[in-house]
């Protein structure tokens, strides 16, 4: 499986890489890069559950469980049932 945010769905993009000395000139040897989104692996503990549970979880999914709180966003996410 991708690495992949199980929050907010972020995972590998890609793109190109480009100086603006390599876009003047004629001959450009650059090629495509895979940009990675910013994954972390934490263990979140759900209080109304009384477990923890292991994810693979970008900061802004972090951002998404301390503003509206670990249950309902992982519930939301189908991270837990």
């Amino acid at each position: 499986m991708a690495r992949e945010c199980e929050i907010t769905g972020k995972s590998t993009q890609i793109g190109g890489r480009y100086s603006n000395r390599t876009r003047a000139t004629q001959f450009n040897p650059t090629g495509k890069v895979r940009r990675k989104a910013n994954l972390q692996k934490r263990r979140i503990f759900i209080a109304e559950l009384g477990k923890s549970v292991l994810v693979d979880i970008s900061v802004k999914g972090l951002r998404h469980i301390k503003k509206n709180g670990a249950f309902a966003t992982l519930k939301k996410a189908g991270v837990i049932k």
